[in-house]
């Protein structure tokens, strides 16, 4: 008789994770996000509202947050929908008249509005606009002539490694929506790229660009990002596509034209606690050329190897000639003090060690420009042709009274720190703060002679030839080995002049931009 062979119990199948829509990435976080802004039934209600904008059949009383999810998830530009039905719950409580930022709804404290936006940015990457506001976008990119794609794109990406290939206007649009805003960067790239749609048709008539800027504005409230931010951007976009006066040729003009045309080698310092070894990348810019990203460094090297790989950038990717480049070391604000400028490569060959800080200009920048320091600085700005200098010493090392005297001087272009090196960490984020342009310094040195050495230094001297005239001290005290008291000994320069704009983890155009 043939062997019955037992049955095996059937096991249990797993199902795939791409079926459970709450197994997909950064859905749980927006489900947490979601509990903190809806409270009690506002999901069955939210879950109503969003079947019938999209469509779909409503669960009813069975409602809750993950079935209101799991429908978001499930359509094309469901959760920018999810949100904007979230954003329109009614409130619960009556708003408070005086709060310029209330949101409706429970969900009124900004973080855990933000939070839920992030969350949601997680999900779907791509997906900025609800299906409405892509439609009316399209329709008016639709009379749009003026704006050519490609150029768009690299405008508002000028970091990217490779631009999105686009056949118009919605293509670009729609490569733009996919791309989040960068660290402090107020106005999204998708929103930056409809202004400059708008300022380059306005050159046509009011229409299409009337349109597009009320368009961006009722997107920008309803994402949350402030009127200002936009108004701003705009209008620094509108300042930057007027066409430049004609002056002249003369020797001011030749001032202010020269250093524009010097290439710049820009690295942007991730120093490791110890402030010793360091991640970073190299940046450059040339030959009126977007900025292109030359060497990344993931693994932390030390000062010789940032300095090795300058003088390799230098001579493979940048062409000095007439001039020679600037250096721009881009630090936190906690490590402005670093003593980059005499940072120097071993002497492994016949011309010695590499010193930029002798042979090219290498001045200190900061990547924390803020929002709140750009009035500031913009002031300062348009204060440059006839700024004044400004001395703080030991007598301002409190920072309420530094604060004051930079409120007090608002047209100070270039500030002198001659101070105990104890207090230069605070000082130069109180000038950071309040927008200043060039702080000159001494790591070792101060006192009132030392003061007024760095002012007849400065005295006189255009804003763009401060880096050069540092350099030259730098290189005279170098070649006095005998004498150590030489001021260009340990002499360092914050220099963030509105000529040029940093490179990718920095603020967003609008913060440091052409004024």
């Amino acid at each position: 008789l043939p062997v019955k062979t037992p049955r095996r119990r059937s096991e249990p199948r797993v199902t795939p994770n791409s079926a459970v829509p709450t197994a997909r990435r950064g859905v749980q976080q927006l489900l947490t996000a979601l509990e903190r802004v809806l409270k009690g039934r506002e999901a069955v209600d939210c879950e109503r509202r969003l079947a019938a904008r999209l469509g779909r059949a409503s669960a009813g009383p069975a409602a809750d947050l993950e079935r209101l999810v799991g429908l978001a998830v499930s359509v094309r530009r469901g959760l920018p929908e999810l949100l904007d039905v979230v954003r329109d719950q009614e409130p619960l409580a009556p708003p408070d008249p005086y709060d310029l930022h209330h949101r409706p709804g429970p969900y009124g404290a900004r973080e855990d509005w933000e939070r839920l936006r992030r969350a949601a940015r997680t999900v779907r990457p791509g997906e900025y606009l609800t299906t409405r506001q892509r439609r009316d976008l399209a329709g008016l990119l639709a009379h749009c002539t003026r704006t050519d794609p490609r150029a768009l794109l690299a405008r508002v990406l000028p970091h990217a490694p490779e631009l999105p290939a686009v056949t118009g206007l919605a293509d670009a649009v729609d490569a733009l929506e996919g791309f989040g805003s960068t660290t402090g960067a107020p106005v999204p790239p998708l929103l930056q790229g409809v202004v400059r749609i708008s300022v380059e048709e306005r050159a046509a008539g009011p229409y299409p660009a009337d349109d597009l800027d009320a368009w961006v504005e009722r997107v920008a409230a309803r994402s949350g990002v402030d009127e200002a931010a936009i108004s701003q951007f705009r209008a620094d976009v509108t300042a930057a596509a007027a066409p430049a006066p004609v002056t002249a040729p003369g020797p001011a003009a030749t001032a202010v034209r020269g250093p524009a045309l010097a290439p710049r080698v820009q690295v942007e310092l991730l120093p490791a606690p110890t402030g010793r070894r360091f991640t970073y990348q190299i940046w450059t810019f040339a030959d009126g050329r977007p900025h292109r990203l030359a060497l990344v460094r993931d693994t932390e090297a030390g000062s010789e190897q940032v300095v090795d790989d300058i003088r390799r950038v230098l001579r493979t990717e940048v062409r000095e000639d007439p001039e020679t480049a600037l250096v721009e070391y881009f630090l936190p604000c906690a490590w402005l003090g670093l003593d980059v400028d005499a940072w120097e490569s071993p002497d492994s060959d016949e011309d010695g060690p590499f010193a930029p800080g002798i042979t090219r200009r290498v001045v200190v920048r900061t990547t924390e420009r803020s929002r709140e320091s750009y009035a500031g600085w913009k002031q300062r700005t348009a204060a440059l042709p006839h700024a004044k200098r400004l001395v703080l010493d030991h007598r301002h090392t409190d920072r309420k009274v530094a604060r004051a005297q930079l409120e007090v001087h608002r047209d100070a272009g270039t500030v002198i720190v001659c101070c105990p090196p104890s207090h230069h960490g605070t000082l130069l984020r109180q000038c950071v703060q309040a927008g200043v342009h060039t702080v000159l310094w001494h790591r070792a040195d101060h006192g009132e002679h030392l003061a007024q050495d760095l002012l007849a230094l400065v005295d006189g001297a255009d804003h763009t030839e401060v880096p050069e005239i540092v350099r030259l001290e730098r290189a005279k005290a170098m070649a006095e080995p005998e004498s150590s008291t030489h001021h260009g000994r340990k002499l360092s320069l914050l220099y963030d002049a509105p000529d040029h704009r940093p490179p990718q983890l920095a603020p967003d155009a609008w913060v440091l931009t052409q004024p």
